[in-house]
């Protein structure tokens, strides 16, 4: 289990590697382009250089992109459809460029469409377009969300009929997934104890396959169980709880899994970064 951080990539894709590195990361997310919107910056020979060799230079084979929060799958606009589906096609080619190993989004809303079963075909389907022809070495990971009014993919069963409808080529990796401890507690998943990590690790082995799921999002949570709120906290001093955490890095079945920290910025990142290395046992 590799443990690491969202970190900026300010000043150009090169500082992020540096960024991690400097902060105690042993893998990390970052974003390639803005996560509001506008221009995207383009991707050269060099800046591409200038990543890669900085990743190698700071010790980093395994590291994630994060979609823009705008993508919505589920709209009945098609502008807005189109567009989710070509940003992330976009991003999967640009990750494989740079060697990102994943890149996960959020799904978005179904509440434009009304009906959360018609808004899952339309998902479905702009899922099937994007990696149509798609050849890169960056795997697409759908994130649990919170849970919060029409949200696509707050359940295990969601995600897993959303991925499973979606065809790929033989011996290519399929849809993969990421699993945000936060958004999962807020959306009825318990995560305060060993006894209920280790049940709600037995229900994503069985719903989704736990293989599938290789990526974490690791933030406690500041709203309470079952909440639907999408509140990030620092590890330890929110609703899930050290205890919870120490279960997770230690579960035999997350191994395989990259964590990532999405909690606030305001300077206790390394701080949480240091506690899930201890409770892992590797400080």
């Amino acid at each position: 289990m590799l443990i690491g951080a969202h970190v900026s990539a300010a000043g150009g894709l090169f500082n992020a590697p540096k960024n991690a590195k400097a902060m105690g990361c042993e893998t990390f997310q970052f974003f390639t382009r803005s996560p509001q919107g506008g221009p995207t910056p383009a991707l050269t020979p060099e800046s591409i250089k200038a990543f890669r060799d900085a990743c190698e230079a700071n010790g980093f084979d395994q590291y994630a992109t994060h979609a823009p929060y705008f993508i919505n799958f589920a709209s009945s606009e098609t502008r807005i459809r189109k567009g989710s589906i070509s940003v992330i096609r976009q991003e999967l080619e640009r990750g494989s460029a740079l060697g990102v190993t994943h890149l996960m989004a959020h799904l978005g809303s179904a509440k434009d469409v009304g009906d959360k079963k018609e808004a899952r075909k339309i998902v479905i389907n702009g899922l099937q377009e994007v990696l149509d022809g798609y050849k890169g070495s960056t795997r697409f990971l759908i994130e649990i969300s919170a849970g919060a009014g029409m949200v696509i993919g707050d359940t295990f069963e969601e995600i897993a009929e959303l991925i499973d409808a979606v065809k790929v080529p033989k011996g290519r990796d399929g849809i993969g997934v990421c699993f945000d401890t936060q958004h999962a507690f807020a959306s009825g998943y318990d995560l305060r104890t060993k006894e209920a990590v280790a049940k709600t690790v037995k229900q994503l082995d069985a719903a989704i396959g736990i293989e599938r799921v290789v990526m974490s999002h690791c933030n406690d949570s500041k709203c309470d169980f079952n909440a639907k709120k999408d509140r990030h906290e620092h590890i330890g001093e929110g609703k899930i709880g050290a205890e919870g955490f120490r279960a997770i890095v230690n579960h035999p079945k997350l191994k395989h899994w990259l964590l990532m920290l999405e909690t606030p910025w305001d300077g206790k990142e390394k701080d949480d970064l240091a506690l899930l290395k201890k409770m892992r046992g590797k400080a």
